[in-house]
């Protein structure tokens, strides 16, 4: 039996809520191991919506162990609150169902004052970020002055790292023309949240070990999408973590060989939130039929999702770059009743043709998609549960899909719905 990542194979939104849900029925612990609130998971289980952004996906169900890794950056604040409203919907949730390692970095308030003047202000280039204080969350870590959970419980050492850490904020901000941070408030608003947060806290690198060691199944979760990767990512329109495959066992202290079956989440068309390039994106109506039938609307900051053809030469970098060993194909329902649908197959760029997405941040932006057409099909595949519900065409397009990518689809989604799912190959063995 094989442990398994789940990571979002295009630009995020691809569904991995739903997917990550259906397979933690059969996970003992569910891992995320990078981002933090800024990506949105929605699940619907039994009619009842549950909407998560920093909490494992595996927390709705009882029985089950969900952890926070220490590549995940955690806002305290938040965490608390979404915590309440899980519970307020009957979700039980204590340290035994919920682990956070203690080595994750924190976000601070200023983080998010950052986040937010950078994404406002008319000086410099806007990312597209969700101004929830991710970016510069990440920034401190690696600038090696971060605070970290851990550091919640000594308040002395707290205190010198709060020093060493406005030391820098606040000479910025002074740049920026922004106010001051006072160095005791902080410490004050941190005193009043670690006792909501330490009792979850625990090394979550020797509790997954143990967990392994004892043969349970681990399920990882990533947020967001390949394609916002830091380093593999459309550069730099992503995001301030690594989301490929190989960040589960950096983000959860757990070696690589611990990490199992790679499942890929990718949407039978594309998406996109923010800014960056998309060179498939439609402008017309096609675009706008697609992401109203798929509402297409961001689950943490309600952003109209940018909305085009299947790009799939894209799929096909993340299919490689995370060694993806299988694809959830998600959503298949919204191109019902299209007469024709196109995928792309390759771009071109001042007279070439190329294969792959170049890294370059101006070429990015001037490719030409180069696209095939696939007859549509008339029949719905919405809330299909096995290949006989399907139209014949909806199986060539994912047949094509599978052949243009370099991956085969072992799960098909029909509909939000948990249940509404095909299984051609389950990813737990392997």
């Amino acid at each position: 039996m094989a442990n398994v990542v789940v990571v979002g194979a295009q630009w995020g939104d691809e569904g991995k809520g739903k997917i990550v849900d259906w397979l933690s029925s059969q996970a003992d612990v569910v891992v995320r191991f990078q981002g933090g609130h800024n990506a949105g998971h929605t699940l619907v289980i039994d009619g009842v919506v549950y909407k998560l952004s920093l909490l494992p996906s595996g927390i709705v169900r009882p029985g089950k162990l969900s952890v926070i890794g220490n590549g995940v950056v955690v806002d305290p604040w938040h965490l608390v609150e979404e915590i309440a409203k899980l519970r307020a919907q009957g979700v039980a949730i204590t340290p035994d169902n919920l682990r956070i390692a203690d080595n994750a970095t924190l976000i601070l308030p200023l983080h998010r004052e950052l986040d937010h003047f950078r994404e406002t202000s008319n000086a410099g280039m806007k990312i597209g970020t969700t101004k929830r204080g991710i970016g510069p969350a990440y920034e401190d870590k690696v600038g090696r002055r971060a605070i970290r959970v851990i550091d919640l419980k000594d308040e002395a050492l707290l205190e010198a790292k709060i020093e060493r850490l406005l030391a820098h904020h606040n000479a910025l901000r002074r740049g920026l023309g922004i106010g001051e941070v006072d160095a005791k408030e902080l410490l004050g608003q941190l005193k009043t949240i670690a006792g909501e947060v330490l009792p979850y806290a625990t090394s979550v690198w020797a509790l997954l070990d143990a967990e392994r060691r004892a043969g349970k199944r681990i399920l990882f979760e990533g947020a967001q999408g390949a394609l916002l990767d830091v380093d593999h990512g459309t550069y730099p329109f992503v995001t301030s973590s690594n989301i490929v495959a190989g960040q589960a066992a950096t983000g959860s202290g757990m070696g690589p060989s611990a990490v199992g079956y790679v499942l890929g989440i990718a949407k039978a068309y594309t998406t996109r939130v923010g800014e960056g390039p998309f060179p498939t994106e439609l402008f017309d109506e096609i675009g706008e039929l697609i992401g109203t039938k798929g509402k297409e609307f961001g689950v943490v900051t309600g952003r109209k999702r940018r909305c085009g053809w299947f790009d799939a030469c894209l799929v096909r970098q993340t299919v490689k770059t995370s060694g993806i060993d299988g694809i959830a194909l998600t959503k298949l329902d919204i191109l019902d009743g299209f007469k024709e649908i196109k995928v792309c197959v390759g771009y071109r760029l001042d007279g070439q043709i190329l294969e792959h997405l170049p890294a370059g941040q101006n070429d990015q932006a001037r490719v030409e998609p180069i696209y095939e057409t696939i007859e549509g099909w008339e029949g719905s595949t919405a809330n299909a549960r096995s290949w006989a519900d399907l139209p014949a065409q909806a199986i060539k397009y994912v047949r094509r899909i599978e052949e243009l990518i370099g991956a085969t689809v072992a799960v098909l989604s029909t509909s939000p719905e948990r249940d509404d799912t095909i299984l051609v190959h389950n990813p737990f063995e392997g």
